[in-house]
């Protein structure tokens, strides 16, 4: 677990480094894949960074949860042919050994039968997964293109990507990664069936529960390893791209509300959508707001750190 947590701060600081690198530059911000409102690149990546280090605090959690043994339980938890102070010597060698503070179970017979702290470990290590897959979602959707996409970030490119298109290049290393994720939502459910199925005294199932949680932490790691090295390290962005779809949307109107209104704004909106004209320019047609005022509101200062301007009612 401590390998996997190592390597999410590993790739939680290449984020971080990106989200400095990236802080000035204005990009478009989406929702339900539509226009909504300005940010900076910097921002998303410090985002994905705040998300991974999340993780880890769940998994330091959660982990905490195997710390829990039932070392002196015999056959089915009643401490059959164990000797009298057994459980108790054996649990503090044990953490002697290990290094780590393992405790003992405060029932026996429950703790022979229940999976329930494998659930909840390869539980978070599925809530990783869920968020890893999602940033590698959003990273291609941001780098498709060049001509035909989003085209604001470029990744490395690893490989040649079609046999028959040339000078195409795919977004590989998000790709394995999702797959990755994949094969950490499949394993999660193995564990839960293999949690749920041992009958009575005993859980039969835990060597398939053991195999998926191994198998779902070795992946977990190379794949945030990997996207670090092989991707996140290398990627740059396409600044005129980026401030292009700032300044050419209609979601900026969204900054006017304070002094026209939203039913204006809307008004404002329909137009420039029909006609292909920008928010500056039906605001100024329609006498709205002055070009000095629209200058000051679309700041590029304001734009990536919205101040409130507008009257203020006390």
């Amino acid at each position: 677990m401590q390998k996997l947590i190592d390597a999410i701060e590993y790739l939680k600081g290449s984020f971080e480094a990106k989200s400095q690198e990236f802080s000035t530059i204005l990009k478009m911000g989406r929702t339900q894949l539509q226009d909504a409102v300005p940010m900076t690149v910097g921002q998303e990546f410090h985002a994905w960074a705040v998300t991974l280090n999340e993780e880890i605090r769940a998994l330091e959690y959660t982990s905490k949860l195997l710390l829990e043994v039932n070392i002196g339980a015999t056959a089915i938890g009643t401490g059959l042919n164990a000797a009298q102070g057994y459980q108790e010597l054996a649990v503090k060698h044990l953490s002697e050994v290990t290094g780590l503070e393992c405790v003992p179970a405060e029932d026996l017979i429950e703790a022979t039968s229940d999976c329930g702290a494998y659930v909840m470990t390869h539980g978070a290590l599925k809530r990783l997964a869920v968020k890893l897959s999602k940033i590698c979602n959003d990273l291609r959707l941001l780098s498709s293109g060049p001509r035909a996409g989003l085209n604001e970030l470029n990744l490395p490119e690893l490989q040649a990507g079609s046999s028959i298109m040339p000078a195409k290049v795919n977004p590989v290393v998000p790709e394995v990664v999702n797959q990755v994720c994949f094969k950490v939502l499949g394993n999660d459910n193995t564990v839960s069936f293999a949690a749920e199925g041992g009958q009575l005294q005993l859980n039969v199932m835990e060597p398939v529960i053991a195999q998926s949680m191994f198998e779902s932490l070795d992946i977990l790691k190379n794949a945030c390893i990997n996207l670090r090295d092989k991707c996140i390290d290398g990627i740059s962005v396409n600044k005129e791209v980026c401030e292009s779809y700032v300044y050419n949307s209609i979601g900026i109107v969204t900054y006017l509300n304070p002094y026209i209104g939203h039913h204006e704004g809307d008004i404002v909106g329909k137009i420039c959508a029909e006609t292909g004209k920008s928010v500056k320019e039906v605001v100024l047609e329609r006498g709205l707001l002055s070009e000095e005022e629209l200058d000051d509101i679309f700041s590029v200062d304001n734009l990536m750190k919205p101040q409130y301007k507008a009257k203020r009612y006390e």
